[in-house]
């Protein structure tokens, strides 16, 4: 039986927009929607490039378009270069700050522009918007990058753990395939159990009758770089409102990025950050699980509520850099949700009144048990203690969500994954009074392997009082070499309640997530016959693993009403 693969092409422009083929410096034109155009008012202009289809409910540009004119701006939507209608190979991460430059000099040569652009958008149309920056055009004056990063791009790390490399993320190299094989995007459900991995994906390419050449760029192992100019830390710096989710699954590099540019001089002073409690979805922790209602890929009752919430700030901050209506002093330069709890602002992040903790991984020999397995202590055992996990390529661990871009839409209880005998989970003690984590989150471990290469997840998770296990942050490391490692597990605002407790797992896989080690030299793409491992991890005080993390003290700042 051949894969069913669902073939999804354009979909029509809406009657409110016009379309233009916009030629670039090498000929090739982009299909470029245009709403709210009028010659004898000029406007700043709001700009999105994606590879998504311009005019797909999925991107949902007519009711955003129809949100911002309302405000006075004029809307461009384009389909990047090789997708849709547009023209070009289609090869993501490759051409887009030209295009980006070419597209913003088209926009200010109209009638209906002023000559003020700003670029808003998630993801993919996230990182055209950090191209845009390093073409350097000057009539882009503000960008409001949702969910991204300037560093995911094939082949290169989204982040750095600083210790070692990342597993190959899985979900990323499907990504490739499905939407960057053609104009078009392919849908289809693979049989990842398949060995060698590869042949699932060359089924899919042979049903489809094409290939993804990103996707071969993943498999051989050759990075893209995606900037043909400076890199956007090195670029003239522009207002930039970060739009971040505590549960996205870019959220590392996306607060990486932020964390950077507040060290470079210029950007510093022309950054704000926004950080809700969502996932790459759009999808918010006060919903999950998300009911039919509350889903607004299926409900346009839905979709009109999370748009208001969704393009609200963006308007709020292209009204002070675009139109210059409000001054900048009437942004808060940081908008952060403590979940459970609601909104805050303050003036940095991390908060200054932010304190930094360490609780010590003890009780190993009863980790690898059933919850609450080992403990999460205030300070380590005397001497050394260790606790063994193993790595099964037959049994693989499973992931905390099966599509953790829409990671809060189910938001699965874990507790069936902290049981099992191959993870080993560590538990701190129930409190009476809130926890509220408000920064970066890292794991530090002592580990080694019985295999030359080793993959280490980890997993932060909230243990209610009826035992259901929910997650907060996650990270991963890939080694090679035994010794001390420090994973990061994002940023996060959330609140422990009183009676909850923390988990921190370990495990050796994180399935279908990403890639299974091979477990030996061999490429896991390609092998047939990948290696069980078995992996040690030492604590106590001669090798402290420990879970480290940022908290608020009691007396922190008072929610922002909405």
């Amino acid at each position: 039986m051949s894969l069913a693969v669902l073939h999804v092409g354009p979909q029509p422009v809406p009657p409110h927009a016009q379309q233009h083929m916009v030629r670039m410096r090498d000929g090739v034109l982009l299909a470029t929607d245009v709403y709210g155009a009028d010659p004898n008012s000029p406007a700043p202009v709001v700009l999105a490039r994606l590879p998504y289809d311009k005019n797909s409910r999925y991107v949902f540009f007519d009711k955003i378009a129809q949100r911002f004119t309302a405000h006075g701006y004029a809307v461009v939507v384009q389909d990047v270069r090789g997708k849709f209608r547009s023209q070009g190979r289609t090869l993501g991460w490759t051409g887009e700050v030209d295009d980006g430059y070419d597209t913003i000099e088209w926009i200010a040569r109209q009638p209906w522009s002023d000559g003020i652009v700003g670029m808003f958008g998630d993801s993919y149309y996230g990182f055209t918007q950090w191209s845009a920056v390093t073409s350097q055009h000057p009539a882009l004056r503000a960008i409001v990058p949702r969910v991204t990063c300037t560093t995911n791009a094939p082949g290169i790390a989204t982040y750095d753990s600083g210790s070692g490399r990342q597993p190959l993320w899985l979900e990323g190299a499907t990504y490739q395939a499905q939407v960057w094989t053609d104009n078009d995007i392919y849908e289809f459900d693979l049989d990842l159990t398949r060995r060698p991995i590869v042949a699932a994906y060359e089924e899919a390419f042979e049903a489809i009758g094409k290939r993804s050449a990103g996707f071969d760029l993943i498999v051989g192992g050759i990075p893209l770089a995606p900037y043909n100019g400076p890199h956007p830390y090195d670029a003239r710096p522009v207002p930039v409102l970060h739009c971040v989710g505590w549960f996205d699954n870019l959220g590392i590099a996306h607060m990486r990025d932020y964390t950077e540019l507040a060290k470079c001089p210029g950007w510093a002073a022309v950054q704000y950050l926004i950080a809700d409690t969502t996932d790459h979805e759009n999808y918010f922790l006060e919903h999950a699980p998300v009911s039919t209602e509350a889903d607004h890929l299926a409900d346009e009752g839905a979709l009109e509520r999370m748009l208001d919430a969704y393009t609200g700030p963006a308007i709020e901050f292209f009204d002070v850099f675009l139109k210059g209506t409000a001054q900048p002093e009437s942004l808060p330069r940081v908008c952060w949700k403590l979940g459970h709890v609601g909104w805050r602002t303050a003036h940095t992040w991390p908060l200054p009144q932010a304190t930094e903790t360490e609780l010590y991984l003890g009780d190993p020999a009863a980790a690898a048990g059933t919850v609450p397995g080992g403990k999460l202590a205030p300070h380590p055992a005397a001497g050394t203690e260790f606790a063994q996990w193993r790595y099964d390529p037959d049994d693989l661990v499973p992931s905390a969500a099966a599509d953790t871009f829409m990671q809060l839409r189910d938001h699965v209880d874990e507790r069936r994954t902290l049981d099992r005998d191959d993870v080993l989970v560590f538990t701190s003690a129930a409190s009476d009074t809130p926890l509220d984590l408000a920064g970066p989150v890292h794991a530090v471990l002592h580990v080694e392997s019985t295999a030359p290469t080793f993959d280490v997840f980890v997993r932060l998770l909230d243990l209610s009082p009826d035992g259901t296990a929910r997650l907060i942050v996650r990270g991963c490391l890939q080694a090679d070499r035994p010794g001390e490692v420090e994973i990061a597990l994002s940023h996060t605002g959330y609140r422990v309640r009183p009676g909850h407790r923390l988990a921190l797992m370990i495990a050796g896989s994180d399935f279908p997530n990403h890639l299974p080690n091979s477990g030996s030299t061999e490429s896991p793409w390609l092998t047939t016959a990948p290696r069980p491992s078995l992996q040690i991890l030492r604590t106590g005080s001669a090798h402290p693993s420990r879970l480290r993390f940022t908290v608020l003290p009691e007396s922190g700042e008072q929610p922002l009403l909405h």
